[in-house]
């Protein structure tokens, strides 16, 4: 008879089924077997003690940046898997722009086989939607599909051949696949490194209008509504990206999209604040104030699905340099949660929309059985500390890499247990009998 396992006592909040009050989980062979007000637990089963706690689905990430293969010295599977289930994530989307790109099936079998044998997060491969990422030619969708990729995109560079695009939402809607993009225009962007602005001329770095976001988003809406395919508009910064997805949702198009907590907490004036510490430049930029409420307004009323974090790691090589020449990217599966949670604090998001927006929003927007504690459904499973304040010490981050904009800074929230399949991967339980 296998174990079984009871949360007790928790705040249950599982939006998938509506259920929001103090319940009691049982887990038994790797599954939910039942939530309820009163359950008795067995004297030979284990407990978790979950007073005062919140007890959620294991978060999804659909936009992680693992690096393996080829920039193993930034991060593997490994140790971003075991930085996911450190911040609550029990299943994350590996961008393909590693090196070699995912843009064939031994790339996405190697990552497949690296998650499995580290036993810690899920971890579900993305594939290219161009072959290297060139922009020029079709990946091989069938054989990423075939392969276990769940989604096609070339994060980390725009499809700027309207053409090519358009043939990938025809082809991939063929193969069950969402595409997610990475929206700018390269004209636009030129050699920009900040948001455009009056905090960009007074820093004396070029600029990165909103418009070059807004641009992509528009156009490859209306190629969307050409084809009838599935769009997913990744890392949101604008306004106007915004408001056109919105109007995108109302019209009936098959449009998700998702936000990153630093562009929700972030704005322009931190990288001024910082003194051009580099962990504050990311892609898309941190925009104006404006842009950051009416992306906080996008994901409270649901235009915008996900919360994502865009765990993007990169070495003290490429980050200790002049703002200008360092890499885009930081590091937030171990402190999203927390980000996320001070926005609650503030009023800017309800806790329900905000465990929704990791939980079932982005399991729904990529077609993901993950989400939810329903009776029968994988026991991937977050108990969090919602009173609990820490203090972010880079050094002891999970992941290989420590370019955080949070570091010294003081976060509330925490991530005390992660189940992945009824197993404990994070956190150690004083079980009692």
């Amino acid at each position: 008879m296998s174990e079984t396992l009871f949360i007790e006592g928790g705040r249950v909040i599982d939006p998938a089924s509506g259920t929001d009050g103090v319940r009691t989980v049982v887990v038994r062979d790797g599954r939910i077997a039942e939530l309820g007000e009163r359950i008795e637990r067995p004297r030979d089963a284990r407990a978790l003690d979950a007073r005062g706690k919140w007890v959620t689905p294991g978060f999804v990430d659909v936009h992680v940046h693992l690096r393996e293969p080829g920039q193993e010295y930034k991060e593997t599977v490994a140790t971003g898997a075991r930085a996911a289930v450190a911040g609550g994530f029990t299943t994350i989307c590996a961008m393909p722009n590693t090196k070699p790109v995912n843009d064939n099936a031994a790339v996405t079998e190697l990552v497949l086989a690296r998650a499995a044998a580290a036993g810690l997060a899920r971890v579900l491969p993305v594939g290219c939607i161009s072959r290297a990422q060139g922009g020029e030619d079709l990946a091989e969708y069938g054989e990423l599909k075939a392969a276990g990729c769940i989604a096609v995109s070339d994060d980390g560079k725009p499809v700027a051949s309207a053409g090519l695009m358009r043939r990938a939402l025809e082809y991939a809607r063929a193969f069950g696949l969402v595409v997610a993009v990475h929206e700018e225009d390269p004209g636009l962007v030129g050699k920009g490194v900040m948001h455009e602005g009056a905090t960009s001329t007074r820093l004396g770095l070029k600029g990165i209008p909103a418009a070059a976001e807004d641009v992509m988003v528009l156009r490859d809406l209306a190629l969307l509504e050409l084809t009838g395919g599935r769009l997913h508009v990744q890392h949101v910064s604008t306004k106007g990206a915004v408001r056109a997805i919105r109007d995108a949702k109302r019209r009936g198009l098959a449009v998700t999209a998702e936000a990153t907590p630093h562009h929700l907490a972030l704005t322009d004036e931190d990288v001024a604040a910082s003194g051009y510490d580099t962990d504050f430049k990311m892609n898309p930029p941190l925009r104006s104030a404006e842009d950051v409420q009416a992306v906080r307004e996008g994901l409270a009323d649901g235009t915008l699905d996900a919360i994502a974090t865009d765990h993007a790691p990169h070495s003290s090589v490429e980050k200790d340099l002049e703002f200008d020449a360092a890499m885009n990217g930081i590091v937030g599966l171990e402190t999203a949660f927390s980000v996320c949670l001070s926005l609650v604090r503030k009023g800017a998001l309800a806790e329900r929309r905000l465990v929704e927006a990791l939980t079932i929003g982005p399991a729904r927007a990529f077609g993901l059985q993950a989400g939810t504690l329903a009776k029968g459904a994988a026991a991937d499973v977050a108990v969090l500390d919602a009173d609990a304040e820490w203090l972010v010490d880079a050094a002891r981050l999970h992941s290989k890499s420590r370019n955080t904009p949070w570091k010294g800074k003081r976060l509330p929230g925490r991530c005390l247990y992660t189940l992945v399949g009824g197993r404990i991967v994070h956190g150690e339980v004083r079980s009692e009998r």
